[in-house]
């Protein structure tokens, strides 16, 4: 009897013992949850807290930038509107004046227009006596182009200018001479052909040899200022028909004499 009551007394003890664990335990673990939950609405907010400062600073910054711009639009604007009366007070041409000066020019560049076109007629009278398919005289971008073709002057790969071509550039001579206030450019042209001989590399050598050849029979025999000429090559690279065709090739072997008018006058009336 004695040892029943003891093993009964041992089981309240143990039955106690394990109620009291038991309560506290699951407080226990109750409060950690809520804790973690905490921790983490913490981090969450945080975050948010961070993205906002983030987003203000942003704005902070769109602003700085845009009282930046307004800043900088407004000095140009100034800037913009000094210079406007800067130059409305240096200007002394009135609209009198500029349409004056409009007049002056219309008459000038009308002047020279009739000048080249008289030279045109005065070249074509002392060349008449010459074929089509010899030269060619004609007005472009204001100045008279005399085409002369390389059966007038030379024979093929040569720069030696023949008889015939002598009395052509004899005959043109005479007009430029009485013509004041011109430039003249004599630019030799060939085919595709390529050249090389004891003479000439290629074309290069070949279409300035015939260029320098005319320059030195207008003015060394026939007297025109050679202060006023200038001879150049121009090759094969500027033909005016295809060079796939006899007739073609025969075209671009010819040799151009550029007669263009003194812009002197008319380059003082601009720079007014």
């Amino acid at each position: 009897m004695k040892k029943t009551v003891q093993f009964m007394a041992f089981l309240s003890l143990i039955f106690g013992v394990t109620l009291t664990s038991c309560g506290p335990g699951k407080k226990l673990v109750s409060s950690r949850v809520k804790v973690e939950n905490l921790q983490i609405d913490s981090v969450n907010t945080h975050n948010q807290l961070d993205k906002c400062n983030t987003l203000v600073k942003n704005l902070n910054d769109d602003k700085t930038s845009l009282l930046n711009d307004k800043t900088s639009l407004q000095n140009e604007n100034m800037s913009v509107a000094y210079d406007l009366k800067e130059l409305s007070t240096q200007s002394k041409m009135t609209i009198a004046d500029q349409a004056r000066r409009l007049k002056s020019l219309q008459l000038i560049i009308q002047a020279q227009k009739d000048v080249m076109s008289k030279l045109k007629n005065s070249i074509a009278d002392a060349l008449m006596n010459y074929q089509t398919d010899e030269l060619s005289i004609y007005i472009k971008d204001g100045s008279v182009y005399v085409s002369l073709q390389e059966k007038l002057l030379f024979k093929s790969g040569s720069d030696v200018v023949d008889p015939k071509g002598k009395e052509a550039l004899k005959s043109l001579a005479q007009v430029l001479k009485n013509t004041n206030d011109i430039s003249v450019l004599i630019e030799g042209h060939t085919d595709n052909i390529p050249i090389k001989t004891k003479l000439f590399q290629d074309n290069w050598d070949l279409s300035t040899a015939r260029a320098t050849s005319i320059v030195r029979i207008l003015t060394t025999d026939n007297g025109f200022d050679p202060n006023r000429i200038t001879a150049s090559g121009k090759s094969e690279f500027h033909p005016v028909k295809a060079n796939d065709t006899v007739e073609g090739r025969a075209g671009n072997r010819r040799t151009e004499v550029i007669l263009s008018p003194d812009l002197k006058e008319l380059n003082k009336l601009l720079d007014q």
